[in-house]
């Protein structure tokens, strides 16, 4: 009778087993995976707006080499908290644009600022957009709304992709590795035209970053479905007239090929001062992104480390001053100047400010945000053109495994770390010196010659406040 009894409990339990793992698939298996699904859209302007990037150019655009894109990459970790990447074929997204994505954002998904990163791939191929840059061209008040239309269009496309990238989730895994290539170089201790023969000798000077970062995504099966890959690097091989993406863009078409049915999405790290040299060529800007691309693809087919199915994510919108503004004099001297030089447009503007009596801003809401996935993996936003110190000094202090994103959310002005600021105030030591941290922020058309030397220690202590509370909770 014992045994009887026995083997009837053993059929019991095995019957129970068999209604257990015919579940496996979806309820159990899935819950270990991510979500994710991803978007893209052309935003190739159809009128022949401004160009962004360059002071020199004198007239739109005038054709293209090959179309824009904004890419959205939406994960959703096994808790359901959601991270949404975009990366954009622009020179940086301006603060209304986030805003109003944000807004529209929250609104439609109830996600807040830290879920999101918009990333701008610093393409100098790209459309002038609303509220940025306007005093480095003579734009009339119809240039100006066709930039505004424009604009408002791309919001719409962003929050579009998102919602058709939300549409698209399903189980899926992540991994991420590390490539390497070496075609950027620093331009502030390197003169252009020495390039080719210190590259040769290597003697090539200043600090770099060669690292490229990769996030890989799988659906269940292990088929590949996205690639964000980054690199430090200023998007500025070609001055041409026509919309283009630059080595980045040629980089992603490259991938696509290479991984058909693959959504490759690329970030600007933090490139300020480093550019792709020699340069000024279509066949620079091809090699260099054919050379990216395969760093990437290279390390996409080897063993990479998979990420747990855990998001965090936080923001801090700093408040940061900016330095002293020009005086009423300096003002007045540039205004008497040359329209057509955009640092006397820049100051015209400022003192018809000044002289109604509306104050100059002296400080600014700056984006820094922090996201840890899976266990250890950090990827750290910060807006602005952000130069390279501050990339090597967050591997340093918060380990290998971070990520560093310049040009994300806001790209308001130059962002230097301390060493820049200091060695761009007059007198310089070097002719190299001056842009990044002084005379760029005219360009921006920031009320200031200069950040406040606030700056670097604002961003980084809002870096580590928010890595302790995405590593312990605090």
């Amino acid at each position: 009778m014992y045994y009887l009894t026995q083997f009837r409990a053993g059929i019991l339990l095995l019957l129970i087993s068999c209604v257990c793992l015919s579940q496996t698939p979806q309820s159990y298996a899935d819950e270990a995976l991510w979500k994710a699904g991803s978007a893209s859209a052309v935003i190739t302007p159809q009128e022949d707006l401004w160009m962004a990037g360059y002071g020199g150019r004198t007239k739109p655009a005038d054709g293209k080499i090959h179309d824009l894109w904004l890419k959205v990459l939406v994960i959703e970790a096994h808790d359901g908290h959601r991270g949404v990447i975009v990366s954009t074929d622009t020179l940086g997204i301006p603060q209304s644009i986030y805003n109003n994505v944000c807004a529209a954002l929250k609104k439609k998904f109830d996600l807040d600022r830290s879920q999101i990163m918009l990333n701008a791939s610093h393409t100098h191929c790209g459309p002038v957009l609303r509220g940025a840059l306007h005093d480095i061209y003579p734009l009339n008040k119809e240039q100006i709304a066709q930039v505004n239309k424009y604009s408002t269009q791309l919001e719409q496309k962003l929050v579009d992709a998102v919602t058709t990238a939300i549409k698209n989730l399903e189980p899926a895994s992540l991994w991420t590795g590390e490539g390497h290539t070496s075609f950027a170089v620093n331009r502030r201790n390197n003169m252009e035209a020495d390039v080719p023969k210190l590259r040769k000798e290597g003697k090539l000077k200043g600090p770099i970053d060669h690292s490229v970062p990769i996030l890989a995504v799988k659906d269940k099966n292990g088929k590949l479905k996205t690639i964000v890959f980054g690199y430090a690097c200023h998007n500025t091989t070609l001055g041409i007239q026509q919309w283009c993406g630059d080595y980045a863009g040629f980089a992603q078409y490259d991938l696509e090929a290479m991984f058909p049915g693959v959504t490759a999405m690329f970030y600007m790290g933090c490139g300020a001062d480093q550019n792709p040299l020699p340069r000024r060529t279509m066949e620079l800007a091809q090699s260099y992104g054919s050379r990216l691309a395969h760093a990437v693809a290279d390390t996409v087919r080897l063993p990479m480390v998979e990420l747990d199915p855990i998001l965090k994510t936080e923001i801090e919108i700093v408040d940061i001053k900016l330095g002293d503004a020009p005086t009423k004099e300096e003002l007045e001297t540039l205004a008497a100047g040359n329209q057509n030089n955009y640092r006397n447009r820049w100051g015209a503007r400022l003192l018809k400010q000044l002289n109604s009596g509306k104050p100059f801003r002296t400080s600014y809401p700056f984006p820094v945000q922090v996201w840890l996935m899976g266990k250890r993996q950090l990827w750290i936003t910060i807006g602005g053109e952000v130069v390279v110190d501050y990339a090597l000094g967050m591997k340093k202090m918060f380990g290998d495994s971070t990520w560093i994103a310049g040009y994300c959310n806001d790209v308001m002005a130059y962002t230097p770390s301390l060493r820049v600021l200091e060695e761009d105030v007059p007198p310089r030591k070097s002719s190299r010196w001056g842009y990044e941290g002084n005379t760029s922020m005219a360009v921006y058309g920031m009320p200031a010659n200069r950040w406040s030397d606030e700056i670097e220690d604002k961003i980084v202590e809002s870096a580590q406040r928010q890595v302790e509370k995405v590593r312990n909770g605090k």
